[in-house]
């Protein structure tokens, strides 16, 4: 009996000593030191069962600081041994896989979700969570964009990327000296706290340069506080910021639960220093109102906020911004944009298009960049609001996020925390280029195979509207520049006494890349002899047909280009028929195509002749009464343009 006494006594303690550790690791992770939170919920592992609680906070550990490897193992750990966790685990399970490019497995899982959560809006569209869309998101095939990591990144965390005429405005934890306090660290990440940087831009032949980075005054960043998420108007005058929750001390003030919100305050630029800073009305202590993001006219605030009576964790919110200063009532975006999960980081460009980051939706992980025409569309309007990701490369398998563009260059920046940069969120900037290719070529005689000058080479659009045009010398070359990629042309090379050759073709998706067509134009003077294609009339009839009038016009052109050259025409059958009615129909033929000629304004004189032959000169052994092939037949069936004079 004593020894199980002692034996329950231990065990009792243990648990207690677990439960102690439990709580210590909680206060951690309250203080956003996930690191060491982590190491701490282990070792409750090691005292006490693995509950669903301890399991999810270390995976909560991980997942906060974007290690999904780490977060996807503790959260199968619990989904598996506590089949009815809280679904929002499932759905953060979900996005660990999507971030490792998981997409099958994300997927069952994610209809696992759906099953325990019907109306949640972040799968609104699960019925597109598929690896063809997945794949479509990841694909760049046709992407016209170039990504480029900034030089001012440090090995520290450095994102946003605000341009405001020749300045850059962006957030680092980077300090120019070594921080030997570590009161002076933020526990989150053990980096010092966030400021607010500035830099100067300059943009030379498209290229952009930084310089003169820098911290903004004491007035914007303070001490032991993070500061960060700028909008600035038009005029450069005012400065939205978000800053943590502090007293009128400077000092970081918690709610009951012991988190430290945010806030969103205003700075008045004065001379080139900011200053005058004021919290907005519609702050809170209870929770957070921070990443301003200001409307063309400046006439509206955008924020993120996880106020009560919003959709999600985090929700976009909007605020009038009145003439004389003051500010309307926060209205909350909407079910459209808003869901369970977090919406964060609006940007509205000059257009109107608001961009956001989500973790919802169809993503490639964690927090994606997506767009939308809500604010194009007016009370009246019935046009439908859209949600499009941005896809590759914008997004990643990992948080993607503070999207800037200006649409009158297609260039900005964005951050993110993904593979190949130097720190733990870097600064990206991207210029959307449009695609261009090059078309190049010979134009040949098509008998002698030599480069032939004073052609006209057209390039035409898919409509068959000319899009340029190039006349070749001596070399036969001709060039078009600046064709647009993945689109259909059609090149057309022609020149007076020779049959034109073109030639549809259709650009590739590969930026810079040449395409090589050599076209050949037949002569239409061969020896003594004016050569067009077989002229056609209906049977027993010989008036012009329109395909027959299109092979004459060569002989027209011909002609005028030639005004001294004398012709005669020769009209031919087979030998199918009786042979008097072929000699008189042919004839008949001969002399419409002579009237032909005469009512394109070929003078009579120019034709000395226009005689039916009917099969009195058969080409081949088809003559009466051998059996032939149509196309046996056909050689015979022909018009002769025969030069008799000396024309040149």
């Amino acid at each position: 009996m004593k020894f199980k006494v002692t034996t329950y006594i231990i065990l009792f303690l243990f648990v207690q000593q677990a439960v102690a550790q439990t709580k210590v690791a909680d206060n951690f992770f309250r203080d956003f030191s996930y690191e060491k939170a982590a190491e701490l919920y282990k070792e409750a592992l090691k005292k006490e069962d693995s509950t669903a609680y301890i399991l999810t906070r270390i995976g909560d550990c991980y997942f906060n600081t974007s290690k999904v490897e780490k977060a996807e193992f503790w959260y199968n750990k619990a989904i598996t041994k506590h089949p009815s966790i809280d679904s929002e685990y499932i759905y953060k399970y979900v996005q660990t896989l999507r971030s490792q490019k998981k997409y099958e497995l994300a997927n069952e899982y994610l209809r696992t979700f759906n099953k325990r959560n019907k109306k949640d809006n972040r799968i609104k569209d699960i019925d597109n969570f598929n690896i063809e869309n997945y794949n479509q998101l990841t694909n760049t095939e046709k992407v016209y964009v170039e990504l480029e990591n900034l030089p001012i990144n440090t090995s520290y965390s450095d994102f946003g990327g605000y341009e405001q005429k020749d300045k850059l405005y962006y957030y680092s934890t980077w300090v120019k000296d070594s921080i030997t306090d570590e009161n002076e660290l933020y526990e989150w990440n053990n980096e010092p706290y966030l400021n607010i940087f500035e830099a100067d831009l300059k943009i030379e032949n498209g290229i952009k340069t930084f310089s003169n980075s820098k911290k903004l005054t004491s007035l914007i960043n303070t001490k032991d506080v993070h500061e960060g998420l700028v909008a600035i108007t038009n005029d450069g005058k005012t400065m939205y910021f978000t800053r943590n929750n502090v007293t009128k001390k400077d000092k970081r003030k918690y709610s009951k639960e012991g988190t430290s919100f945010l806030k969103t305050y205003k700075a008045t630029l004065s001379g080139n220093k900011w200053t005058n800073v004021i919290e907005l009305p519609f702050n809170n202590n209870s929770y957070s109102c921070g990443a301003p993001a200001l409307s063309p006219d400046n006439k509206t605030l955008y924020f993120v906020s996880d106020m009560a009576g919003g959709f999600g964790q985090t929700d976009l919110y909007k605020v009038s911004i009145n003439n004389d200063g003051t500010y309307g009532n926060p209205i909350n975006l909407g079910e459209k944009i808003n869901t369970e999960g977090n919406e964060k980081f609006p940007f509205v460009a000059k257009d109107s298009t608001l961009y956001f980051s989500s973790d919802a939706n169809l993503n490639l992980g964690l927090l994606d960049i997506f767009e939308t025409n809500l604010l194009k569309i007016k009370k009246s309007d019935t046009t439908e609001v859209y949600i499009k990701n941005l896809g590759a490369p914008f997004n990643s398998p990992f948080d993607d996020f503070c999207f800037f563009i200006d649409t009158d260059t297609q260039s900005g920046y964005l951050s993110s925390n993904r593979e190949g940069g130097q720190g733990g969120d870097d600064i990206y900037t991207f210029g959307k280029y449009e695609c261009k290719q090059t078309l190049e070529g010979i134009a040949y005689d098509d008998l002698t195979k030599e480069p032939l000058e004073k052609v006209r080479v057209v390039l035409l659009n898919i409509d068959g509207k000319v899009i340029d045009t190039y006349h070749t010398e001596k070399d036969g070359k001709y060039l078009f520049k600046d064709l647009g990629c993945d689109k259909t042309y059609t090149v057309l090379a022609e020149r007076v006494i020779y049959r034109p050759d073109k030639q549809e073709f259709k650009t590739s998706s590969i930026n810079q890349e040449t395409t090589t067509i050599d076209l050949y134009l037949t002569p239409l003077i061969i020896d003594n002899e004016i050569v067009i294609n077989p002229i056609y009339f209906d049977y027993d009839k010989a008036y012009i047909r329109p395909d027959a009038a299109y092979e004459l016009e060569n002989i027209v052109a011909v002609m005028r280009e030639h005004p001294r050259m004398v012709i005669k025409i020769e009209a031919h059958t087979d030998s199918r028929g009786r042979d008097a009615y072929n000699l008189k129909l042919s004839d008949r033929r001969a002399k419409s195509t002579r009237d032909y000629l005469f009512s394109r304004g070929i003078a009579e004189d120019r034709v000395q002749s226009a005689i039916g032959y009917g099969e009195s000169q058969i080409l081949n052994h088809c003559t009466n009464g051998v059996k032939c092939s149509d196309k046996e037949h056909e050689l015979n069936r022909r018009s002769k343009f025969i030069i008799t004079n000396e024309y040149k």
